[in-house]
């Protein structure tokens, strides 16, 4: 009998360090499942081995799982915390706080390394002497800063590698006033940066003066009679005003100061930032978080802080808490040059109170919109097996549909779904060979139905989980006929009517009305649409092939094999109409001649 997973890592266990690092609990792959940090290894790993009914059933699984463990010893525990948020990231371990809709979010990047910066959007802070502004959660507030930096400011948008590489003439940019080309030498690096000081001076939330330079340079514009741009710098302002309004939530006083917030539901939680520069609250930053279940609020804000806040741009000399996170004396060693306080009263625990507002605010949001998203994203295929009653998931199913042409060329299609999504290589077309001088949909549905459960059986292949018809009760009682004459009444079948969208099944007296948006319901009229187009593009050719048929039969010399040939090469009598006479002629055992022939009957009707 095998040793206990924690057991067999005793000995391992109790050679660790009694120093500051990081723990990696492993799968029997090899895979990362949680990743911790400990002031103390040996004491933190070794409580694992406490085999006491505290731990939750998240913890116990986990153990379940453990087969391998690695550690990683640093100088210190605020090192710890930082290498521990590193790790995370990187390995995205299904044991620890996961970030909700976990990806990097973008930020406004100054190339300050470059002798002419440019202003980017990035995800990853890897540009070298780069200043970053963000992260950006609201994608919106991104895009209205980009625009108003494109009106006020002259920033190149080019990706040469000035002053070394440059074009020969200016770009369209310098035409219309967006850049005073620097790639020509037509501004000096020392105006650039001026103006890039100034794009600096805006990012950092300092507006009075941005609009105070702007007022100059427009009286400036005036003075020199160039009113046109005098009148751009005026529409800047415009924007200008029009960007701080949704930002600016409320005067509250005192000094920069940036207040933390927090909430919890159950396994969801959210971290908030409002960042209050001059008085004024001028952004606010979020993180939602999901799989909690053993994690104490005390962790959950000090993941906040450390992975999302301390790497931050702007930070505040301030930050008020709601409360003391967890590992706060190695947080405060992190960013040892801002105060951190947990107010009781004063403006600062006003900011706070109304950071913890927007957090419980923005969480029941998250929730309820959360709610809706996984009704939106649910998996259809199981969607249309609760609400059809199957008692089995339609993972395969089939769509059948007739289509005819005012009575003539009638013919059946079947399409083939595989797990929601269109198998086209199980797709089949029917030339219904029972139909009459009048157009029968019930015969036609029953033809199509035996037919195709008949050739499955005879080939021995699985039938689908599903069969769904295009049409209402008298279809659907059709096909139930058909799979009944074959020993199948077992086999599901459904049908959908247009009209309504009704859905009718089997031994129910009225329809189902599925709501409009419901997933199974979508399925089924992707599936029904399918279907209605590949009959169509059937009843179409046979159209065309029977008008360039009838077309050809009167034609001396033109008998079945070169009636044949000729739909092969052009496949309708439009085609024919326009062929040229060598085009004709070169078929096999046609000539120049006939090729004549056929054209002059042709264009004439």
């Amino acid at each position: 009998m095998s040793q206990p997973p924690l057991e067999a890592l005793e000995r391992t266990i109790a050679s660790l360090p009694d120093q500051p690092g990081v723990y990696l609990w492993k799968g029997a792959r090899g895979e990362v499942l949680y990743v911790g940090k400990a002031k103390r290894l040996r004491q933190r790993v070794r409580s694992y081995l406490k085999a006491d009914g505290s731990r939750g059933p998240t913890l116990r699984m986990l153990l379940r799982l453990v087969r391998e463990l690695d550690t990683i010893v640093v100088p210190s525990e605020s090192q710890a915390l930082l290498l521990e948020n590193n790790l995370i990231k990187e390995y995205r371990p299904r044991f620890n706080i996961q970030l909700r809709d976990d990806k990097s979010y973008p930020r406004i990047a100054v190339t300050l390394g470059e002798p002419f910066p440019r202003v980017l959007v990035v995800r990853r802070l890897d540009i070298p002497e780069a200043r970053f502004f963000g992260p950006y959660t609201d994608v919106g507030v991104l895009r209205r800063t980009l625009r108003i930096i494109r009106r006020l400011f002259t920033v190149r948008s080019c990706h040469y590698e000035l002053p070394e590489e440059a074009p020969d003439r200016p770009c369209l940019d310098y035409h219309i006033h967006r850049c005073l080309a620097p790639c020509v030498a037509y501004q000096s690096e020392a105006e650039y940066r001026g103006m890039v000081d100034d794009v600096l001076t805006f990012l950092e939330g300092k507006t009075v003066e941005v609009r105070t330079r702007l007022r100059e340079r427009m009286e400036e514009a005036s003075r020199r009679l160039d009113f046109e741009r005098a009148a751009e710098i005026r529409d800047a302002l415009t924007w200008l005003e029009q960007l701080e309004q949704p930002q600016t939530v409320e005067f509250v006083g005192g000094r920069d100061t940036d207040a933390v917030g927090f909430a919890r539901d159950g396994d969801d939680a959210i971290g908030v930032v409002l960042r209050v520069r001059k008085g004024k609250i001028i952004a606010r930053e979020q993180r939602f978080y999901e799989n909690l279940a053993d994690a104490s609020d005390a962790q959950i804000l000090s993941t906040f802080l450390v992975g999302h806040y301390l790497r931050g741009a702007d930070l505040a000399p301030r930050v008020a808490l709601p409360f003391v996170p967890a590992d706060f004396d190695a947080l405060r060693e992190l960013a040892a040059d801002r105060r951190w306080s947990v107010p009781q009263r004063g403006t600062n625990q006003r900011l706070v109170a109304l950071a913890d507002q927007n957090a419980r605010h923005l969480l029941e949001t998250f929730k309820i919109e959360s709610l809706e998203t996984h009704e939106r994203v649910e998996d259809p295929v199981y969607a249309l097996g609760r609400d059809l009653g199957l008692t089995a998931v339609p993972r395969s199913f089939v769509c059948i549909d007739i289509s005819t042409n005012q009575g003539r060329d009638t013919v059946g299609s079947l399409v083939w779904f595989e797990a929601g999504r269109p198998k086209k290589s199980e797709y089949r077309r029917y030339r219904i060979r029972e139909a009459g001088e009048q157009p029968d949909d019930y015969a036609a549905v029953h033809e199509v139905v035996t037919r195709f459960v008949s050739r499955r059986q005879d080939e021995d292949k699985p039938l689908p989980d599903l069969m769904v018809i295009d049409g209402g009760k008298g279809q659907l009682g059709a096909a139930h006929h058909a799979l009944r004459e074959r020993g199948l009444e077992h086999l599901p079948v459904a049908s959908l009517a247009k009209r309504e969208e009704e859905v009718f099944l089997v031994g129910r007296k009225s329809s189902l009305r599925l709501p409009a948006r419901a997933p199974s319901l979508r399925l089924l009229q992707r599936a029904r649409d399918e279907a209605h187009r590949f009959a169509v593009g059937y009843s179409r050719k046979r159209r065309s092939a029977r008008t360039v048929t009838s077309e050809l039969l009167n034609i001396p010399g033109v008998g079945e094999k070169r009636r044949r040939l000729l739909l092969e090469r052009f496949g309708s009598l439009a085609a024919v109409r326009t062929a040229t006479p060598e085009e004709i002629a070169a078929l096999p055992g046609f000539s120049l001649k006939l090729a004549d022939r056929i054209l002059a009957h042709v264009r004439s009707r």
